[in-house]
């Protein structure tokens, strides 16, 4: 499944995805999910803020499933991460395992009926076709610290709006919103540290830390929302 119709080129971005329907209150809606589990790819709630950790490869899958939300304004992008091993340093703070789910604004899902429509999803003998995800590469800026739509709009109609329902966090917004996301999961899967240095690295601590928060601080007081923290952790389940 292309995200685009125009020609693709060798820096475009591309992911293995399962897509499943499913039908809830007389309305179809499609669910977009990875192929594969995210191994090392996990959200948590903690008492101050939403927690990910992603290694080099699960963190671009996330962003280019970031990037795919933001094209998908009919779809659901689904991230079962409950059952992701669990990450290095988790289990001081009274985390939760979360889901995610990503929603363009323009679906209109309410988070709510979210439980129902997974367990039909979930079911074994539920169908789903295999297909790969192309995302052109222009949809990822260079820019990756600077949250444009905070700058040039000051009532801020281009944040992802949270909302939690039945173990799963909800992101929804537009495709600005989506794709500035993009740009800082991608930019914590490029600064990670080189392979040959993760062997030093001690979660939570400063050596070879490098992470990024998807808010900034008056918008979460404005909205009472909480951060969205993603942070870098090597390889950690195989």
């Amino acid at each position: 499944m292309a995200a685009s119709r125009a020609a693709l080129t060798r820096d475009d971005l591309s992911l293995k995805v399962a897509v499943q329907r499913g039908r809830f209150g007389g309305t179809d809606f499609r669910v977009i999910r990875p192929a594969g589990p995210l191994k090392n790819g996990a959200l948590y709630k903690t008492q101050h803020w939403y927690e990910m950790y992603a290694d080099r490869t699960d963190g671009r899958r996330i962003g280019t499933l970031m990037l795919l939300a933001a094209r998908s304004p009919r779809s659901l992008i689904y991230l079962p991460m409950r059952t992701t091993p669990t990450a290095p340093g988790v289990g001081w703070d009274d985390e939760k395992r979360l889901d995610l789910v990503l929603a363009h604004r323009a679906v209109q899902f309410r988070p709510s009926r979210w439980k129902q429509l997974r367990e039909r999803i979930n079911a074994g003998n539920a169908p789903r076709e295999l297909r790969t995800a192309s995302i052109p590469a222009r949809d990822l800026s260079a820019d990756h610290g600077l949250k444009t739509s905070v700058r040039s709009d000051p009532k801020h109609s281009d944040l992802l709006h949270q909302a939690v329902y039945a173990e799963t966090l909800f992101l929804t917004g537009s495709t600005t919103a989506f794709r500035e996301a993009a740009q800082e999961i991608f930019a914590v899967t490029k600064d990670g540290p080189p392979h040959a240095a993760t062997k030093h690295y001690i979660p939570g601590a400063c050596n070879y830390h490098v992470c990024r928060s998807l808010y900034d601080w008056p918008s979460l007081e404005e909205h009472d929302w909480d951060q969205f923290h993603v942070e870098f952790c090597p390889q950690w389940a195989r």
